[in-house]
């Protein structure tokens, strides 16, 4: 298992939070909405968007921005439950890990971590479960290991 991509970081905070609002307006363009961003988007919720619950929102979210940008979300493309659930989860336990920095340094550091990684769900899921209709369209266990508890899905 191997990540060949180098993480994109972010030159500033303002940065982030032109992507997280630009996602949130439906307005980001498509070719900007990368690994990266929706690392940001989801740790910019966390940190200074606390009228937004993550773990509850942002599946209607990433739907519509989807969709606002010519996007489908099916069976078998768009959204995806479990991998994004299993993100949040990494990323607010990485940000106890760096509180006292600035969003850009947390972010980037962030970026260049296991969990920060595009590959990281495949140290807990075989590429067919994690990649399968019922992973995509709800919440399903690993079946190759337990991530740490502290990013279980839920954070229990």
């Amino acid at each position: 298992m191997s990540d060949e991509h180098e993480p994109r970081p972010f030159a500033d905070d303002d940065s982030i939070r032109r992507v997280g609002e630009g996602m949130l307006a439906c307005t980001l363009p498509k070719a900007e909405w990368t690994h990266e961003a929706h690392i940001a988007t989801c740790a910019w919720l966390i940190l200074e968007r606390p009228d937004i619950v993550p773990e509850r929102d942002l599946p209607h979210l990433i739907r519509r921005y989807n969709e606002s940008v010519g996007g489908v979300n099916s069976d078998s493309e768009g959204y995806h439950e479990t991998i994004t659930q299993l993100y949040i989860a990494a990323v607010r336990s990485a940000l106890t890990r760096s509180a006292g920095r600035g969003l850009a340094d947390r972010i980037n550091a962030l970026l260049r971590e296991p969990e920060g990684r595009r590959d990281w769900p495949l140290r807990f899921y075989s590429p067919e479960r994690l990649f399968s209709t019922e992973a995509r369209l709800g919440f399903v266990e690993p079946d190759l290991q337990r991530p740490h508890s502290a990013v279980e899905k839920g954070g229990s």
